[in-house]
C-alpha cells in the first residue's frame, strides 16, 4: 500500500501520525482560533468593500467595528458551542452550527446596524457598512469551514494508509452507532478502520452516513466477509433486547468474526467513550432470551411487608434471589450462610447498591439446630426461600456423609422450623440432577423434594411449601463458564469431559425471577418446572467461548476431552420417566405430576438416617440414599449398583 506514494509524501504522513498521535487541539484554542478568525476576517471586508484601497480605510473605527462584531460572534459561538467538535471529525452537525453561528451573528449585527440608522439610536453602530457585514459573513463561513474539512482530510490521509489494521462493521448506523465510529477513527494506533454499518432499520438501509453504507444485517455472508476482509463486528445499540443480541452474536460466531460490544453510556469515562472500553460480549449474552414477563402484582401482594429468610444467601443463586427481592417492599430479609468471605463481600454490595434494603446478615450453618431455632424465634420469618446446599458432583461423591448432612439434614431442619414458628410460604431450590439421580448429590436434592413434599401433605400445617426445579446457570460458582474463561486465559487447554456432554443452561438473574414468581403460583406441595430451552453441548460452548475470547479454537486454544468425572451423567433431565408436566399461567413454568409419597415413613427414615451417622461408611451411606431414592443409580460414579441396592 505505502509503495504508491513517493517517500516525501510518506514522511509527511508519518509526522502527521504522530502529531494526530500525541495532540489533540483542546476546545479554548478552536474557540480562539475561530474569534481570531473572525476579527481578522473583517478587515479582509474592508478590503474588498473598498477594492483593496488601503489608503481610503480608516483603520481605527475598522479596528472598532472588529471589535463589536468578535463580540457578537464569540458570544453565539459561546450559546451554541460551535467550537465544541473535534477538528479531525468534523460532521455535518458540527458544520451546520457554524453555519447556525455566523448567520445568526449577522443577521444580529444586520438588525442592530439598521435598527440604529433609522431610530438614530447609535451613531458608531449605524456606521458599520452592510456590505462588510455580508462580505464578512461570507468568507468566515467559507473559512472556518475549510480549515475543518482541511484537517479533517489530512486526519484520513494520515491514519488511513500503511497501517495494518482491522475492518469493521458497526451494528446499529443510530446515535451510539455514530459516536464509536468517531471514536474508532479518532484513534490512529487503535487498529480499527470501519467498513460500514449494519441496520435493520430498512430506512437507512442502501444510504450512507459519513461516506460509509449501510446494510441489511442479513447480507452477513463468508463471501462478503472475505472479499472485504471484515474480521470485527460491534454491538453498538443503545437498547438491544437480550433474544436480538443473542442472535446477533450466533451469526457472527458462526462466520468466525471478532465481536465486541460498546458499554452503556453511564460505564464511560468521565462521559466519553474511548477505544479501550469496547469489550468483548460474554458467552452468557450468546445464550440470552428475551426479559421474562413477571406477573408483579401476585410478587408484590406476596413480599409486601413480610420479614424473609434466605438460606444461603452469600451463593450464586442466594445471593440473585437477594437482589431481586430489593426490588419489592419487604419488611426485613434475613440472609444465613456459613461462608464469611462471601458474606462480607455481599454486604457491601447491599449496602451500596440496595441502601432501600432493611436486611440482616448473619453467618449460621443451617444444620445447627440451636442456631436456626435461635433465628426463628427472634425474626419469625414470614417466607423462606431455602437456597442453601452443597452442589459439586465429583465433591459429593467424595463426601457423601456430607452431602447428606447439609442438604439432607439442612432441609430437613428448615422445613420443621418453618412448620413449627409458622412460615406462611417455603420455597425450595432443586436441581434437575435429582430426576433420576446418578450421582450422591442428585440423590440427596431428591430427598429434599421428598421432605418438602411430605411436609405440605402432612394434616394441619398451614406453611405452603413449593419447589422448583431447573438446570444449570450461567456463571455460578464453579460452574463450567468461570472455569472454561480462566483456561481460555492461561492459554488453554480447556478441558471438556466428553464429545456428547450436554447441559441445560439459564441466567442467574432469569432463574431467580422464576423463583420469585413460582413461590407465590401454587398453593403448595407443587414441583415447579422451569423451561430451560434446549440443551447445549458443552464441546460446542467450549468452542463458541475460545471465539468470542477472539482466538481460533484448537489452533490458539486447545480443547482436551477428559473423561466423565464420577457421578457425571452425560445428559440431564427435568422429568423422571414417572413424572407428566401441567401448564401454568406463566409459558417458563409447569408443574410436575409426581407420585404421591408416604410421607410420615419417609420422614422417619430420614430421622433414622442421622442415628450414629458418622459411624457409617460412605458405601453404607450410599446404601441408604437408594432405598430412599428408588430411582438412584449409580452411573460412572465410585459406588456400584449392588452396593446401591445393599447386594454387596
Amino acid at each position: 500500500m505505502t509503495k504508491r506514494y513517493p517517500k516525501w509524501l510518506l514522511n509527511i504522513r508519518t509526522k502527521a501520525l504522530n502529531l494526530f498521535s500525541k495532540y489533540s487541539i483542546p476546545r479554548w484554542m478552536v474557540f480562539v482560533f475561530d474569534n481570531l478568525s473572525v476579527f481578522l476576517l473583517v478587515f479582509f471586508a474592508y478590503l474588498l468593500r473598498f477594492n483593496f484601497d488601503i489608503a481610503a480605510i480608516n483603520y481605527a473605527i475598522v479596528f472598532k467595528h472588529s471589535l463589536v462584531i468578535l463580540s457578537v460572534y464569540a458570544g453565539f459561538s459561546i450559546i451554541f458551542r460551535s467550537y465544541s467538535g473535534l477538528l479531525r471529525h468534523t460532521t455535518l452537525t458540527d458544520v451546520s452550527l457554524i453555519f447556525l453561528v455566523t448567520t445568526i451573528s449577522s443577521i444580529f449585527l444586520l438588525v442592530l446596524t439598521i435598527g440604529s440608522r433609522l431610530f438614530n439610536l447609535n451613531k458608531f453602530l449605524s456606521s458599520i457598512p452592510l456590505s462588510v457585514i455580508l462580505i464578512h459573513y461570507g468568507s468566515i463561513t467559507v473559512f472556518l469551514f475549510f480549515v475543518r474539512v482541511f484537517v479533517k482530510l489530512i486526519f484520513r490521509f494520515a491514519t488511513s494508509y500503511g497501517m495494518d489494521k482491522k475492518n469493521v462493521l458497526i451494528y446499529g448506523a443510530g446515535e451510539m452507532g455514530f459516536v464509536v465510529k468517531r471514536v474508532l477513527l479518532s484513534d490512529p494506533k487503535g487498529g480499527f478502520n470501519v467498513s460500514g454499518f449494519l441496520d435493520d432499520n430498512k430506512q437507512l438501509q442502501g444510504k450512507k452516513i459519513n461516506g460509509l453504507p449501510v446494510y441489511n444485517p442479513t447480507i452477513l455472508s463468508a463471501n462478503i466477509l472475505n472479499r472485504n476482509k471484515i474480521k470485527t463486528l460491534i454491538i453498538a445499540v443503545k437498547d438491544i433486547s437480550p433474544g436480538k443480541k443473542s442472535e446477533i452474536i450466533r451469526t457472527a460466531v458462526s462466520l468466525d468474526l471478532e465481536i465486541l460490544e460498546t458499554p452503556s453510556i453511564d460505564h464511560w469515562l468521565n462521559g466519553q467513550l474511548q477505544v479501550r472500553q469496547l469489550q468483548k460480549v460474554k458467552f452468557e449474552d450468546l445464550l440470552g432470551r428475551d426479559p421474562i414477563k413477571l406477573n408483579m402484582e401476585l410478587i408484590e401482594k406476596g413480599l409486601n411487608n413480610k420479614t424473609i429468610l434466605v438460606t444461603g444467601a452469600a451463593g450464586s443463586i442466594g445471593s440473585e434471589i437477594v437482589r431481586q427481592l430489593a426490588r419489592f417492599n419487604t419488611k426485613k430479609v434475613i440472609l444465613v450462610d456459613q461462608a464469611e468471605t462471601p458474606m462480607f463481600h455481599l454486604e457491601n454490595e447491599l449496602r451500596k447498591k440496595f441502601s432501600n434494603l432493611q436486611f440482616k446478615l448473619i453467618l449460621a450453618d443451617v444444620t445447627g439446630a440451636e442456631k436456626m431455632e435461635f433465628i426463628f424465634r427472634e425474626y419469625h420469618p414470614e417466607i423462606v426461600f431455602h437456597a442453601a446446599a452443597y452442589k459439586h458432583v465429583p465433591l459429593m461423591e467424595d463426601n457423601p456423609h456430607e452431602a447428606v448432612r447439609v442438604n439432607v439434614g439442612g432441609t430437613k431442619l428448615i422445613t420443621d422450623l418453618s412448620v413449627k414458628f409458622g412460615v406462611e410460604k417455603f420455597v425450595m431450590v432443586s436441581s434437575d440432577k435429582s430426576v433420576n439421580p446418578v450421582n450422591v448429590m442428585g440423590a440427596s436434592k431428591r430427598i429434599c423434594e421428598m421432605i418438602v413434599q411430605s411436609k405440605a401433605q402432612q394434616a394441619g400445617v398451614k406453611t405452603q411449601f413449593v419447589i422448583t426445579r431447573f438446570g444449570n446457570v450461567l456463571g455460578s460458582n464453579g460452574s463450567v463458564i468461570p472455569i472454561f474463561r480462566q483456561q481460555i486465559k492461561e492459554g488453554g487447554p480447556v478441558t471438556v469431559t466428553h464429545p456428547e456432554i450436554t447441559r441445560y443452561f439459564m441466567t442467574i438473574p432469569e432463574a431467580c425471577e422464576l423463583v420469585l414468581e413460582a413461590g407465590f403460583m401454587g398453593s403448595g406441595g407443587e414441583i415447579f418446572v422451569f423451561d430451560m430451552g434446549e440443551p447445549i453441548k458443552i464441546a460446542d460452548l467450549a468452542h463458541q467461548m475460545i471465539q468470542l475470547s477472539g482466538l481460533v479454537p484448537q489452533k490458539d486454544i486447545k480443547i482436551e476431552y477428559t473423561g466423565l468425572r464420577p457421578g457425571e451423567k452425560l445428559y440431564e433431565e427435568l422429568l423422571s420417566d414417572k413424572e407428566n408436566t401441567i401448564p401454568t399461567h406463566h409459558p417458563k413454568i409447569k408443574i410436575a405430576q409426581v407420585e404421591k409419597l408416604d410421607g410420615p415413613a419417609l420422614l422417619s427414615k430420614i430421622d433414622g438416617l442421622f442415628d450414629n451417622f458418622y459411624s457409617l461408611s460412605k458405601h453404607e451411606i450410599v446404601r441408604l440414599l437408594g432405598e430412599l431414592v428408588p430411582e438412584y443409580k449409580c452411573g460412572n460414579g465410585k459406588y456400584n449398583e449392588a452396593e446401591v441396592r445393599g447386594e454387596r
